[in-house]
Order: C-alpha cells, then structure tokens, then sequence
C-alpha cells in the first residue's frame, strides 16, 4: 500500500469517527431533553388529559389555567421573596469566603494550612445525613431555628468552591503578586483589585452552581423553618402534596415556574464562564 493511499484514507476515517461521534451526542442529548420535555408539555394539560391512555407528549387542549391556579394557590410572591433572599445572599457570601480560603491555599506556604485544605477536602466523603444533625444542634443553639439565617450561614462554606479557588489561584503566576507588592499593593487589595476581577470565570461558575444549590435545596429548609410565612419556594411546592390527594396539573405547573429563574440566571451568567483574561495582568 502506497503513502498516499494512507493519506487518502486517514480523512475519510477521521470524517466517519466525527459522524458517530456527532450521533452519540445528539442520542444522548435527546436522552436527557425527552424527560425535561414531557415535563414541560405536561404542565399545559388538563387533568383529563394528564393520565389519559395511551400517554401522549403534545396536549390536544393546551392550558394555562394550570399556571393561574398554581399562582393563585400558592402565595408566590412570598415564597420567592424568601428563596431569592436565602439563594442571593447565600451565593454572595459563599463566593467571597471560597475565593478567600482557595487565595489563601495557593499563595501561602504553610504546613498547617496544607493539612487544614485536606480535612476541608475530606468533607466531601461526608454524606450530607452524617453532619446535618450536628449542624441542626448549633443553629438552634445560637437562636437561628426558624429563621432564613439558619438555612444561609450553614451553607456558606463549600469545599467545592474553596477547591475551584485553589485551583485556578495556583494557575496564576507568582510575579504577578511580587509586582503588585513592589508597587506598594497590600495583601487585601492585591486580593480585591486583581485575584478576584481575574478570577471572573470561576465566581460566574460557582455563583451558578451556588444558586443553584440553594434555590432547589428542600432537606435542611424543611427541617430549619417551621412558619409557613418563612418557607422557601421548594418547601412551599411540596405543602401542597396531601395526605390522601394530589393536585398534578397544580403541582407540575409550580414546579415549571420555580425553575424559571435557574433559567434565567444561567442564560444571563452563561457567557462570562469561559472568559478569561489571566494574561492580561502580565502585559
């Protein structure tokens, strides 16, 4: 066989290997948007239609009446207050902690703080069951049980965050922070003015992710507030699962419209996740 024999083969091979791998892609994404999708559509059908036989995806008499109820049902307003305070302010503080511990991490050379990293790293090996009656204890001992504090400072130190800090800290040069203190920078405004403005792409990550966390959190909200008035938007969904009766099309359409500020929140941060300029401060 002739080299330029090979040659000729070696695109049309790479050509197939993209197109299979390209159809992978596109079964598995369809994979996971089936489900999202049916959920969705189903939240515009009537109850006749929601358990009909056979089960179809297309409502033949969409709705919004499922939407207005669930709007009404609920005090919405309210319970998006009370997520929306416990998810802004837990991502703010959950950033600002994270980005100091992974600063302090990866610029500073001391032992203790190396083993300190690990023990932070091994929590992660904790399941969340093992440390939340430990953490219920101290929240009711400081006064915090039933009240949005309780669900917010718990929540505040995450090893991931501290992790994703670290990591992308260690990245940056060391003559960057040796020329800054040339020029008469201390340690808190070379954090303030050039660690974190570089480190943009992970506080857009972790800020995502963070709010995430906290807008769908359900376990310790349940169990740390005890006054309807206080419930999250999550706790407040599930109140309305009865004993003996469940209103589908009511809780399905709440469910939609709790998740429209994930979506909203991600198509918004979305962008600024891949952009990074951490070369630019050497030039």
């Amino acid at each position: 066989m002739t080299s330029k024999t090979i040659k000729t083969k070696r695109p049309v091979t790479r050509k197939s290997a993209m197109f299979f791998l390209t159809l992978a892609l596109i079964i598995t994404s369809l994979l996971y948007l089936f489900p999202l999708l049916w959920f969705l559509l189903s939240a515009f059908k009537p109850g006749t239609e929601l358990f009909a036989y056979p089960l179809k995806i297309i409502p033949e008499n969409p709705t919004i009446q499922n939407f207005i109820d669930a709007w009404t049902t609920l005090d919405f307003f309210r319970y998006f207050n009370n997520t929306l305070i416990s998810a802004v302010v837990t991502t703010l503080l959950t950033i600002l902690v994270s980005a100091a511990c992974g600063y302090a991490f990866a610029k500073y050379d001391a032992k203790w703080l190396r083993f300190f990293f690990i023990c932070i790293i091994a929590t992660t090996m904790l399941p969340t069951e093992v440390i939340m009656n430990p953490t219920f204890s101290v929240i009711r001992s400081l006064g915090l049980y039933d009240n949005l504090l309780g669900i917010i400072i718990p929540s505040i130190n995450t090893a991931t965050g501290i992790f994703m800090f670290r990591t992308f800290f260690v990245s940056v040069p060391d003559d960057l922070i040796e020329s800054a203190r040339i020029d008469g920078a201390s340690d808190g405004m070379i954090f303030l003015k050039i660690m974190l403005p570089i480190a943009r792409p992970i506080i857009m990550t972790l800020g995502i992710f963070s709010f995430q966390w906290r807008w769908n959190d359900y376990i310790w909200p349940l169990i740390v507030l005890n006054d309807p008035k206080k419930y999250t938007l999550q706790v407040a969904i599930r109140s309305l699962v009865g004993a003996e009766n469940i209103n589908w099309t009511i809780l399905i359409a709440a469910s939609v419209i709790s998740i429209l500020p994930l979506l909203l929140v991600f198509l918004a941060f979305q962008r600024w996740i891949l952009d990074s300029n951490l070369d630019s401060g050497l030039k």
